[in-house]
């Protein structure tokens, strides 16, 4: 696994494990804060204020407030080397492993995707050297899918796998302390209730249909682990709170309505237009 961590220095935020190579570029230096105010004015928010414009010049360097400008082979030196590194690990891992399975050893990776190209910016060029090296070098695995491996090997131990290191202190109290803990409740009262309704119609047709879909939309969006980040950390906690009380309390109405079979079709119209995430939602996922 790449080990991805956020600490907090006096310098401000620093990444630890591959993405925090002194070599790659480095997110928070962007020549709309940098640059002087009269050059870059005219390419910034239109009302003046300084906003990111994507244009970085400086690499990590190191926990500095000082930062060396950015060299893209110096950073794709960084990328290959760890590419290498990771696919080593693997392939040491799976010879540990394979000695004490009757099955060949499975190794799950998941990434968050917004960190590669965006807070990581070599990120997708270490995948694309990663995938290079798996199908040109000489290793004991093949990629696949999870899905895919059941299929080939369905009796399998049963296992439930640990909290991860992903969270401050390792524990998600990110999204889980006295500052956010009262949303779960909320939270798990809708997502019972989501139930609830698939059981109650499950061959809902036309309107009925729409607002069971669009019920699954707004439990989904109040559930987004976004609000309960922003509310720890303590930035746009109003917008964060109302966001939450938005989708919950929309989810609740839509809900009343069902049981009591009288949709309010404006109402449906409304909230779907402000929430039309996921166009091919099926609320029966809930059954």
């Amino acid at each position: 696994m790449v080990v991805i961590l956020k600490v907090q220095d006096k310098f401000g935020v620093q990444y630890l494990g591959y993405p925090g190579d002194f070599n790659y570029r480095e997110f928070y230096r962007d020549i709309g804060y940098d640059a002087d105010y009269e050059y870059i004015k005219p390419y910034i928010a239109k009302n003046g204020a300084r906003v990111n414009t994507g244009i970085k010049y400086h690499r990590i360097t190191g926990n500095t407030e000082f930062k060396d400008y950015y060299n893209l082979q110096w950073a794709k030196d960084s990328a290959e080397k760890q590419a290498g590194h990771f696919l080593d690990s693997r392939v040491n891992q799976i010879n540990d492993l394979k000695n004490f399975m009757d099955i060949p050893p499975i190794i799950v990776c998941p990434y968050d995707a917004e960190l590669y190209g965006h807070w990581w910016y070599e990120g997708p060029y270490w995948l694309y050297i990663l995938f290079k090296k798996i199908y040109y070098d000489d290793c004991n695995f093949k990629l696949i899918t999870p899905s895919e491996y059941i299929d080939k090997f369905p009796c399998m131990q049963i296992s439930s796998p640990c909290r991860s290191s992903w969270g401050a202190n390792g524990y998600s109290e990110v999204w889980l302390n006295p500052t956010n803990d009262y949303v779960h409740r909320h939270l798990h009262v809708a997502c019972d209730k989501m139930c609830e309704l698939a059981h109650l119609f499950p061959n809902a047709k036309g309107l009925k249909k729409k607002a069971l879909n669009q019920c699954v939309r707004e439990l989904l969006l109040a559930q987004s682990s976004d609000w309960l980040f922003i509310i720890t950390n303590g930035t746009m906690v109003d917008y964060a709170k109302k966001r939450i009380k938005d989708h919950v309390g929309r989810f609740t109405t839509l809900y009343n309505q069902l049981k009591n079979d009288k949709i309010d079709e404006e109402f449906l119209k409304d909230i779907s237009k402000k929430d039309k995430i996921f166009p091919d939602i099926d609320y029966m996922i809930y059954y």
